[in-house]
């Protein structure tokens, strides 16, 4: 028998959902045949049978969520498939009616203060302890024990409210749910804050109508878009300011001497982060064939599991929806992420003159347990002092 197993799925996953079983129990299949659609909240993983035989047993069944490393089903290794049974029914949620309000939900027991946990070496249970923000971690080493929970009688719940008979009532998909989550977890464990600032556009966009077309010609027909523009900005600012490439893990800062950025991209399915690999490397033209490459393949559904992986800092750009200020959500366990925003024509003031300008809002997001203000209001500055003069990316000053 061979086991059919959830492989690692990627940089802070855990956990997938099972979308689809391609074979049924007793069907034959051969080896590197794909078995099971897995779904993450970042991208959908097809995992091959390692070995020729029949499928006998399915463990969960679609719709269920898995963990790495959990066994999904076995094969048979050489055996011949027999006729297919039926496949595992897929749980269709119950419709959901419209009804009266919901009786109010009995509030909970009021927690038991918790004793001090030691680890096996007489210290404090080292899990117990990162469980904890940093500064109740503090106090927890001082006193040698971890803190107490204090009794509460917890608030009920406030009962659901009727649903109107003309809503429409659809059951949240499980890779929603996994989607939910993650964006909680995210809030839940870094600390994150939002800085801002404006870029004139005005010398980037001279500079793209001057070459664009001789830059097209020269690299294939890529063509020489913004994007390249922040990411070398980026690259320079994270050089000055290493903070906002880092990772926070466990009682360490991981300082990341690479920068491999995640470019966020829209998708039929949502939005993913695929990874561009060593930005500081590239050349503009590299950088712009290289999201394009991510990009079409994030929207025919082709990423795979390595294209998501290692990503150090994250880009993002809602402008092109017509957006004109956001606050970008940390892709966690990153400690950054740049929000770009749509060009608006506007009235600014420039050596005492107001003169009209092509502008954008930019927003940094920073874990603050790891960048302090000046920091993450010095790399957004460094950004726009880059793209407000080109020339200095050209020259690396």
């Amino acid at each position: 028998m061979a086991d059919l197993v959830v492989p690692q799925l990627g940089e802070s996953i855990t956990e997938a959902v099972i979308a689809r079983w391609r074979k049924n129990v007793g069907e034959a299949v051969a080896a590197n045949d794909i078995l099971v659609d897995l779904e993450t909240d970042k991208v959908t993983v097809e995992l091959p049978s390692p070995v020729a035989g029949a499928l006998s047993e399915q463990r969960f069944a679609v719709g269920a969520t898995v963990k790495v490393g959990d066994i999904l089903g076995q094969i048979n290794a050489g055996a011949v498939g027999e006729p297919a049974p039926k496949p595992v029914a897929e749980a269709a949620p119950a419709p959901v009616k419209p009804a009266a309000a919901a009786a109010p939900v009995k509030p909970a027991a009021a927690p038991v203060a918790a004793a001090p946990v030691s680890g096996s070496n007489g210290g404090l249970d080292k899990d117990a302890l990162l469980r904890l923000p940093p500064s109740q971690r503090q106090v927890a080493r001082e006193r040698g024990a971890l803190p107490a929970t204090s009794p509460a009688t917890a608030k009920p719940a406030a009962p659901a409210g009727p649903i109107d008979p003309r809503d429409e009532v659809v059951a949240m998909t499980p890779l929603r749910k996994r989607i939910a989550e993650r964006l909680v977890q995210a809030q839940r464990e870094s600390a994150s804050l939002t800085t801002f600032n404006e870029v004139d556009l005005s010398a980037v966009i001279a500079l793209r109508a001057k070459y664009k077309d001789g830059f097209e010609k020269a690299h294939g027909g890529t063509k020489l878009g913004f994007l390249s523009f922040f990411v070398k900005a980026c690259v320079a600012a994270a050089k000055a300011f290493p903070g906002v490439n880092a990772e926070v893990r466990g009682d360490s800062i991981i300082y990341k001497k690479r920068y491999d950025f995640g470019i966020a991209v829209s998708t039929p399915r949502g939005l993913v982060v695929p990874v561009l690999r060593d930005c500081d490397r590239r050349s503009f033209a590299e950088i712009e064939a290289g999201v394009g490459e991510l990009a079409t393949k994030a929207r025919d559904g082709k990423l795979a599991i390595d294209d998501l992986l290692g990503g150090t800092f994250s880009i993002t750009n809602g402008g092109i929806f017509g957006s004109m200020m956001s606050t970008p959500l940390l892709n966690y366990p990153q400690t950054g992420i740049l929000g770009m925003h749509n060009i608006v024509k506007r009235a600014v003031v420039v050596d005492d003159q107001v003169t009209v300008r092509p502008m954008m809002y930019v927003a940094l997001t920073y874990d603050h347990r790891v960048v302090d203000g000046k920091e993450a209001v010095s790399f957004l500055v460094a950004v726009k002092e880059r793209i407000e003069a080109p020339d200095r990316m050209l020259l690396e000053v």
